[in-house]
């Protein structure tokens, strides 16, 4: 097959910067059968090509960037025809996905990997904060001839709008996290772990003040925080007014290779996020026996209880707790780690790759 995919961006020419791991695992894995061209509308601010994990890459770049990718999908269709069209992500990518597929008489694909089907007004966040954004996911819901969602409260969200949808997570790749069995806690202070970007949907202002409320209850711990800063020192600033100077530190942007050993060595992975499709720090914890706790977002929410601890979004004093029976419960934070490896194990990037190639597969039969 010749695959046209359509993305945001996750795709750097570097490999290690500015990517997403689990669409690179992705591809890579397609790539092995079939001839990839991946759409990536901004990864770079100027229009460029590149080859990367055995696809080919089409930077459409800024500047009438929707039409542009549509007519380079077109342009490349007329060199040698695609098969399908498939947008990793809704919005603008699936707007492009789903009118080059019309346009070319193509089926098509549309993968819900973000925020595209919330509204959080409070930070501007979300797809359909506005009715331009309501309109454009529910013509390209309709559109699709596809629909996935990396987890169950994706799913219930778009069966909510009228739109059936099936699960295909994206998953590890186990050769960069090769499974380590959980490791019991050693007398040591707890060392948790919290990966993500500084920025108002992972909300870390409710991850720091349970925080606060552990250290005020005399519980030593050390807390790893990995991510780009977006707010400029914000955090940090919060983080010295709530006195967690000696017990967090703030390590920045880290890569797979650099983020591995820091993971290793964790007791818990703590996510405060207010909305997650997945996310994916969550299953590569769970590769490195490493369980979580969390607010009930993505795979956190489909999770709990059996392979995490999930909490109210946004409720400090909860996380704090949940963080608290975790540690004090040796028993059930080895249990839950061991379960979450499996689910981590069992839905790999192996098992993504075979499931959107069974869909492929199945689409292109229908169409005949």
């Amino acid at each position: 097959m010749k695959l046209a995919l359509v993305v945001p961006g996750g795709v750097d020419r570097s490999g290690e910067f500015r990517v997403i791991p689990a669409l690179l695992a992705l591809i890579e894995r397609l790539a092995r059968t079939h001839e990839v061209h991946v759409f990536a509308l901004r990864q770079e601010a100027a229009a460029a090509r590149w080859e990367l994990a055995g696809a080919t890459v089409h930077n459409i770049g800024d500047g009438w960037t929707r039409l542009r990718a549509i007519a380079a999908i077109r342009t490349e269709h007329r060199r040698a025809p695609f098969d399908l069209v498939h947008a990793i992500f809704s919005g603008s990518c699936s707007l492009v996905a789903v009118a080059a597929a019309k346009l070319l008489r193509l089926p098509s694909l549309v993968h819900v990997a973000g925020g595209e089907l919330v509204a959080l007004h409070a930070i501007d966040y979300g797809g359909r904060r506005k009715w331009k954004g309501r309109l454009r996911e529910a013509v390209v819901l309709r559109g699709a001839d596809v629909i996935t969602a990396a987890s169950a409260p994706i799913i219930d969200s778009l069966r909510a709008l009228g739109r059936e949808a099936r699960r295909v997570p994206l998953g590890v790749d186990l050769r960069a996290w090769p499974p380590l069995a959980p490791r019991e806690r050693s007398a040591r202070p707890a060392r948790l772990i919290h990966v993500a970007s500084l920025n108002r949907v992972k909300d870390q202002p409710t991850l720091l003040r349970a925080l606060a409320a552990l250290a005020e209850s005399g519980l030593e711990f050390q807390m790893e925080i990995v991510g780009m800063d977006t707010l400029q020192g914000e955090m940090q600033r919060l983080a010295g007014q709530l006195g967690l100077e000696r017990c967090v530190r703030f390590l920045g942007f880290k890569t797979q290779c650099e983020l591995r050993p820091i993971m290793e060595s964790a007791d818990l992975l703590v996510m405060s996020s207010l909305h997650e499709a997945g996310p994916l720090v969550v299953l590569e914890a769970a590769a490195a026996g490493v369980p979580t706790v969390g607010t009930a977002v993505g795979h956190i929410a489909e999770w709990a209880p059996a392979a995490a601890l999930a909490v109210p979004v946004g409720n400090a004093p909860a996380l704090a707790d949940a963080i608290h029976r975790m540690l004090d419960d040796e028993e059930l934070r080895l249990r839950l780690a061991a379960t979450a490896q499996c689910r981590t194990i069992r839905e790999d990037a192996d098992h993504t790759a075979r499931a959107f190639e069974a869909l492929y597969r199945r689409l292109l039969a229908a169409c005949e």
